[in-house]
């Protein structure tokens, strides 16, 4: 019982005890301190910003030479006339070949993108390879990489061409297109979709966006 009171006497003596020291404090002084940290918690925040305002991003500065700005809007030219007038050229091995031919027709439409298919290596910059690649064949594709005039690229289609899919362990089946020349982009699938195939050329368009044409030797 004596404890209790003993606490219940203590709770009603703190507050005033608080609020008795509290007030013995200059007003003029907590309001200069307050007012001091505010300051410099407004500084520290200002300068936070102007440092993340002054770090400019890659793709916005400005070249500093007139050569090149030259260069850098030659890039933005050549890029975007080879986006717009893709000519692949038709490797089809297997059952992807079907879905390939289906975004070239009507449904898709695919010429309205400039991309048009060639039946001769020297008049195509894309290869679509669609479909298993076998050992007697691969010699043959490299012939017709080779006869493409550059810059060329190549895009694997199907689980088959990406890694010898279904047919992976046999004797007779290059495990992978990419043993035989470079790919740029690999669309998965057995077989894949035609919106899949126009979604890989999309991407390759993409990447065609982003090559420089002053570096295109690190293909060779």
């Amino acid at each position: 019982m004596f404890s209790v009171c003993k606490t219940s006497l203590i709770r009603a003596r703190l507050p005033p005890l608080l609020g008795a020291r509290i007030n013995r404090l200059p007003q003029g002084l907590i309001g200069d301190r307050l007012l001091s940290t505010k300051n410099k918690v407004h500084k520290e925040y200002q300068s936070t910003i102007g440092k993340h305002r002054n770090t400019a991003l890659s793709t916005e500065r400005r070249p500093s030479s007139i050569a090149q700005h030259v260069l850098t809007s030659l890039d933005q030219v050549v890029s975007w006339a080879r986006n717009g007038s893709l000519w692949p050229l038709s490797f089809g091995l297997a059952c992807c070949a079907l879905e390939m031919m289906h975004v070239s027709m009507p449904r898709y439409d695919q010429d309205r993108l400039g991309i048009i298919f060639r039946a001769s290596p020297r008049q195509a910059d894309v290869m679509i390879v669609a479909g298993t690649v076998t050992n007697k064949m691969g010699p043959a594709l490299r012939q017709c990489y080779d006869q493409m005039p550059e810059p060329r690229w190549v895009i694997s289609m199907g689980s088959c061409a990406n890694g010898g899919g279904y047919y992976h362990y046999s004797y007779s089946v290059v495990r992978g297109v990419d043993r035989i020349v470079p790919v740029d982009v690999y669309i998965p699938g057995c077989p894949p979709t035609a919106e899949a195939t126009l979604y890989g050329i999309f991407q390759l368009q993409r990447k065609i966006r982003r090559t420089k044409v002053t570096r295109m030797w690190y293909r060779k």
